[in-house]
């Protein structure tokens, strides 16, 4: 049993599952002025993600500590080098918390107006700097051979790494989008929908000339071959479906298809790099990997079972929190926010 590739593949499957479930989350914040005209309207679009956005950060969180504990030499280049890209998305989102946590602790219209433009500004940084770093990851950064990042911030800000924060932004606030759609009613859901029919053609259009840089831009046609094969296709295809389910009114299924274009994309970027974990733009050799880059098989081993015994009820209990807050908001709901 390979426990360094089903680590790497556990690492995936968190990270789909984050991208996924934050996605529609920061796509909710990036939208809410421009769904929520009045302070009641803004309210039903916060609590639409009121009780699982805490829960959906839980995601990464638990990825992080995957690549620590799994991939301490990739943890360890990775948060060295991208630094202060982290630290900007970090501050966003202690920004965002707790701007969720302190919007209505005040009835002042100006200090309910700051604490959502911080909630749209913790929503897009984030969504943004997910698609700067994937982008970097897949074209390589400067590492030398003793796994070491030598550049600076700025060798992070290349167009191909901005063309990915672009697309991931895009894909973002159409997901949140559909998700406005399926958890509000009423005028709510017709201004989401309305926002749905604008957004899609650009996430569209950004997503392809974001595919087409990463063939020309990265070495992932050497890994996936001239025929990319099944999974990315389907990553394409999912996003045109969506197209053709909110054409038909279909919003459900839509959403569902937004949610397989963000989760195959993500298992694309990861069977890209397979078996690499980082790449070196320096010398392909130096690249980290799952193997040089791993801890003991005795702590991997440890892990395996720790995973098999506590992922499936975290599973459980997520599921749980979002069948029991299932229903659909309107300005007449409860608020809390």
């Amino acid at each position: 049993m390979d426990l360094n590739l089903i680590w790497f593949m556990l690492v995936g499957v968190l990270f789909v599952g984050f991208f996924i479930l934050e996605g529609f989350d920061y796509g909710v914040g990036i939208l809410l002025p421009v769904i929520g005209k009045t302070d009641t309207e803004r309210r039903v679009v916060i609590n639409t993600i009121g009780p699982v956005w805490d829960g959906n950060e839980v995601w990464v969180l638990t990825a992080g500590g995957a690549i620590f504990a799994a991939f301490p030499h990739w943890y360890a280049t990775l948060f060295s080098g991208f630094y202060l890209a982290l630290f900007l998305m970090l501050l966003a989102l202690i920004v965002r918390a707790v701007a969720f946590e302190f919007r209505s602790k005040h009835e002042s219209p100006r200090w309910r107006a700051w604490w959502d433009r911080a909630i749209v500004f913790g929503s897009a940084v984030p969504a943004v700097l997910w698609g700067v770093a994937l982008a970097n990851i897949l074209r390589g950064v400067p590492i030398d051979a003793d796994m070491h990042y030598v550049g600076s911030f700025f060798d992070l800000l290349n167009p191909y790494a901005l063309l990915g924060g672009a697309t991931t932004l895009a894909m973002f606030v159409l997901h949140g989008a559909l998700f406005l759609n399926l958890k509000t009613s009423g005028e709510l859901s017709e201004r989401a929908l309305r926002v749905t029919r604008r957004v899609g053609p650009v996430t569209t259009v950004v997503a392809i000339a974001c595919i087409v840089a990463t063939y020309l831009m990265t070495d992932i046609a050497s890994y996936l071959g001239v025929n990319p094969g099944a999974v990315p296709v389907a990553a394409v295809g999912a996003l045109f479906a969506a197209a053709v389910f909110v054409h038909a009114g279909r919003l459900g299924w839509a959403f569902v298809m937004t949610s397989l274009n963000i989760g195959l994309s993500v298992i694309t970027v990861f069977m890209a790099l397979f078996p690499r974990v980082l790449v070196s733009s320096l010398n392909p050799a130096w690249s980290l990997t799952i193997y040089n880059a791993a801890s003991s098989q005795k702590t991997l081993g440890v892990m395996s079972i720790v995973a098999l015994i506590f992922v499936p009820l975290v599973l459980l209990y997520q599921g749980w929190t979002y069948w029991v807050f299932r229903r659909r908001l309107s300005v007449d709901s409860e608020l809390t926010y």
